[in-house]
Parts: structure tokens; C-alpha cells; sequence
């Protein structure tokens, strides 16, 4: 639950704020996510958060930490790429969390297509505990990458476990490149990271034998080789998780959750899981005029002082809530964790 004392609902803003937090409190419900619960499942999710953050469109507002707060409370994991050098947002939304909330993140990745960006995982320590295991993938040179050549963002790895179940998970963030399905500086990233990750799993002195591998990877379609080259390397993308498109107009599959973990893989076709289009309920395509003040002088009229016909403000707010929200919807998925029973009966054979 979150700590919403510092709401004043006596004034405007502040009243919408509570008004949209029961909303996205209704939206749970409406789109079945599952309630946590202390032991017997797992929620783990995965979401960009448009350049967490930055002041492109100008400064993110406190209107939509609440609402990305709340969005990240109704899961016990949850993998953030795009966090950017400055951490003033994501400390709003640790405060908002609550102390029982933490945050193990990376430093910032330079260069220019490393954008300044973190890792991070967002965890309840009331129900998952860290493990000790944290580390930034730096690739071998047997896996065919030139010596000083790594992935463009650093891909983030940590042992971490829930009850029964131990696992490390990565977060990555693919590199884009050019804008076609089949970029091959994107393609050659995930297969790279993918082969590394599942001989990392089956190694005899791996911290876990459960691997989980979630983020942006930039896959346009499913059918693409993007993906092929996660599930050759001998990750599970559930099939579920395969029909459902992750950006914020839900026509691409950028965001993706796979596995090689010996200790669910036989429950992933039943596990629950989905995406949030949190746009139904919030930042909505009929709550533009709710947001002119926010958007200010440049929702109006363009840098060189032209003026913004309907068209070109109605273009400029999807744009800017994006940056206020994003332009990724977050992903999900249910594990049991609770093997108790099975432990008992190898127990008794």
C-alpha cells in the first residue's frame, strides 16, 4: 500500500491525483491483476519507463509518480530500464513505496547509445530477499563479440529469492538501431546475451539453476528472429506472454519475460500473466484539456513560435504524457512459489 498522507485533495490538482489513484485501483481489479499475497506466489513484472528521468518534455510531474508508484505496488518485482543518471524521480517513488520497498540498481552506462541510462529491480523485502549476487554483464570473448566491444547497455543481473524459490534475473535493455524488425546489431544482442545467460544457468557452481531474462529487447513480432534467438539459446517465452504487444499504442512485442527455471517451467503455460494499458484510466485521449497548464507554453506553439493547430496539440499531449508516464506498458506474470507439498513427497519416497 502506498503512503498517500502528502495528498491534499482540497486542492484541484492534488484531488485529481487521488481521483486517478482509484481508478488504476478499480483497473486491477477490471483486468484481473492477482492480489499479492505473503508465500505462495510470485508477481514479477518488467517496464520502461520513458527516460526516468528527464526534462525533454518537461519535469515529470508528481501526478504520475503516484500513479507509476501504484502501478509498481501491485507487484512484489519489478525490472526498470531507462532510469537515467539523475535519481530524483526514482526517490520520489521509493518514498511514495514505502521503506519496505528497495532498490538495487546499476551505475549510469556511457557512451552515446548507452543514453545515460541504469538498471534497476524495485523489490518488496517483506516478501522477496536479496541474495548477494549482483553484477553488470560483461561478455567473454568466446562468445564472438571483439574484445572491447560490449552490449550498448549493460545488462544487470541479481540473485535474489521468494519462499522455496531462489533465482537470479536479468534486466536488459536491447539496443534499437535501425528501425526494422531485424536490425542486426539488435538481433546479434540477444542472442549474444541469451547464449551467455543460459550456459551462465547451467554451469555446476551457478548461484541458481533458475534463470529468468526480462526487458526491453526491441522485438517488433513475435514471429521475428529477435525472438528465435532468446528461445534458441533454451529460454521458455511463455506463449501467453507472446500474443501481447507492450508498447503504447500495443502494436509492437518490444518487452519480453523468459525463463530457463527447472522449478516453475512446468507451470508457465498456466501461469496468469499479462499488460497493463494503464492509458484507460489515466492520462486518457479525453483528459487532454485536463493537462494544458502542465504541458504549458509548448503545447500551444512550437520552439520557432508557430502555433499549434488542433491537430499538432492533440500530436504534442500523446507525446508529452509519454514522458510523463510512458511509452511502454508494464509486463506481468504469476509463479508459484510455494513447493512445500512436492518437497514433503520426495521426502516420503
Amino acid at each position: 500500500m502506498l503512503i498517500y498522507r502528502s495528498i491534499d485533495a482540497s486542492k484541484e490538482g492534488e484531488r485529481r491525483i487521488a481521483e486517478g489513484l482509484l481508478k488504476l485501483k478499480e483497473a486491477f481489479e477490471k483486468v484481473d491483476i492477482p492480489e499479492r499475497n505473503l508465500s505462495d506466489t510470485l508477481l514479477i513484472a518488467t517496464w520502461n519507463i520513458r527516460e526516468f528521468d528527464s526534462t525533454k518534455y518537461g519535469v515529470r510531474g508528481r501526478e504520475p509518480i503516484f500513479y507509476i508508484a501504484e502501478i509498481i505496488d501491485r507487484f512484489d518485482l519489478v525490472a526498470v530500464q531507462e532510469v537515467r543518471d539523475d535519481l530524483t524521480a526514482l526517490n520520489e517513488l521509493m518514498n511514495h513505496l514505502g521503506g519496505w520497498w528497495k532498490c538495487v540498481l546499476t551505475d549510469v552506462t556511457e557512451g552515446t547509445q548507452g543514453n545515460r541510462e541504469r538498471m534497476a529491480f524495485l523489490y518488496d523485502s517483506r516478501k522477496i530477499r536479496f541474495g548477494g549476487l549482483a553484477g553488470e554483464i560483461v561478455v567473454p570473448t568466446t562468445k564472438k563479440l571483439e574484445p572491447a566491444k560490449q552490449l550498448a547497455r549493460t545488462p544487470f543481473v541479481v540473485g535474489l529469492q521468494a519462499g522455496w524459490f531462489k533465482f537470479t534475473i536479468c534486466t536488459t535493455h536491447i539496443l534499437y538501431g535501425k528501425a526494422k524488425a531485424e536490425d542486426p546489431n539488435r538481433l546479434e544482442e540477444i542472442r549474444v546475451l541469451a547464449e551467455f545467460l543460459a550456459d551462465r544457468a547451467r554451469e555446476r557452481f551457478a548461484w541458481s539453476k533458475n534463470m529468468i531474462l526480462l526487458g526491453d529487447f526491441n522485438i517488433f513480432d513475435t514471429s521475428d528472429q529477435t525472438l528465435e534467438a532468446i528461445t534458441d539459446a533454451g529460454f521458455i517465452v511463455p506463449k501467453q506472454l507472446q500474443k501481447l504487444p507492450s508498447n503504447a499504442p500495443q502494436t509492437k512485442h518490444y518487452d519480453q519475460i523468459a525463463f530457463i527455471a527447472p522449478e516453475v517451467q512446468d507451470q508457465l503455460a498456466l501461469s496468469r500473466s499479462g499488460v497493463f494499458n494503464f492509458y484507460d484510466y489515466v492520462y486518457r485521449k479525453e483528459d487532454e484539456a485536463l493537462y494544458v497548464e502542465d504541458m504549458g507554453k509548448a503545447y500551444t506553439e512550437t520552439k520557432e513560435g508557430k502555433e499549434r493547430d488542433e491537430k499538432a496539440r492533440r500530436t504534442f499531449y500523446n507525446t508529452w504524457r509519454t514522458f510523463q508516464m510512458s511509452d511502454h506498458l508494464p509486463m506481468w506474470i504469476e509463479l508459484k512459489i510455494d513447493f512445500g507439498k512436492q518437497y514433503l513427497k520426495r521426502k516420503l519416497e
